[in-house]
């Protein structure tokens, strides 16, 4: 279990394989442990980096909800990536990593070969919708350190987000689960208050500017971000859209074998 201090903040993470370098980034309520069985087989042609996020699993979980902001967390990652990887790497996040990944991809683009976002979105561009964003994380945050983890557990995997995730198997809906109550009522709380959707910049101006190969990942029945990425690849200069059939949200749990094809096939051309 390699640990590295980043800042001031001791990260977890793991390293498998041999290659060119290839960063995963979990979403909120993760883990490394999220992409084990995708880590495991791109390993054989890379060499990946799959980190417990600030707030999650075995990484610190600072008191400072500002420590959480996407800057923050995206200067930790440049720095872990340097510490423990050769720059630039190919970049690959889920929903909240997705986020993640683009916003280091545009504050340090030298550490990003190519970007793969699931599910993913640049932000907010409305003023006001940002407001109710942050007001909503901030109930949700002070919901989380109220209740605990069990009970917030129960409440997340019930959001019509995720209704998609009741079709998958017991062994595999048992160990999300599980994997979930592994994170700590502080952690996810300032995660929400640091790097929510809403707390973040809106980075929707920046991605006609934004000139590296990208992959847009979405499910077809999540229609809402399957619309947020027709929208990016209309802006984004190089970017190719994959609406991936019968999955919701969390594609590489729902549609593992077409995700995998998906990101093996872009990751070849770049």
């Amino acid at each position: 279990m390699p640990f590295a201090v980043i800042r001031g903040v001791q990260y977890h993470y793991e390293l498998a394989g041999s290659g060119p370098p290839l960063v995963l980034l979990h979403g909120f309520t993760g883990s490394a442990a999220n992409w084990q069985v995708h880590a495991e087989a791109l390993a054989s042609q890379y060499r990946v980096l799959t980190v417990d996020l600030l707030g999650h699993g075995q990484t610190d979980a600072p008191e400072d909800p500002p420590r959480y902001a996407m800057s923050a967390a995206a200067a930790d990652l440049a720095e872990l990536i340097d510490h423990v990887a050769e720059p630039p790497a190919h970049l690959l996040g889920y929903s909240m990593g997705a986020r993640l990944a683009l916003y280091l991809a545009v504050q340090f683009p030298q550490k990003c070969r190519s970007l793969i976002m699931e599910s993913g979105s640049p932000g907010l561009t409305d003023e006001a919708a940002r407001r109710e964003r942050i007001q909503q994380d901030d109930a949700l945050a002070d919901r989380i350190e109220q209740e605990g983890i069990e009970r917030f557990v129960d409440y997340w995997e019930n959001i019509p987000l995720f209704t998609t995730q009741k079709r998958l198997g017991a062994t595999v809906r048992v160990d999300l689960r599980a994997q979930r109550l592994r994170n700590r009522p502080l952690g996810l709380a300032n995660s929400l208050r640091g790097m929510g959707t809403g707390a973040q910049p809106s980075l929707w101006p920046i991605l006609p500017q934004l000139h590296k190969p990208i992959l847009l990942l979405a499910g077809a029945l999540d229609t809402k971000f399957v619309g947020i990425a027709r929208q990016m690849d209309n802006l984004l200069p190089d970017a190719r859209l994959v609406v991936v059939p019968d999955a919701g949200h969390t594609v590489h749990l729902e549609a593992p074998a077409a995700f995998q094809t998906h990101v093996l096939d872009f990751l070849s051309r770049h």
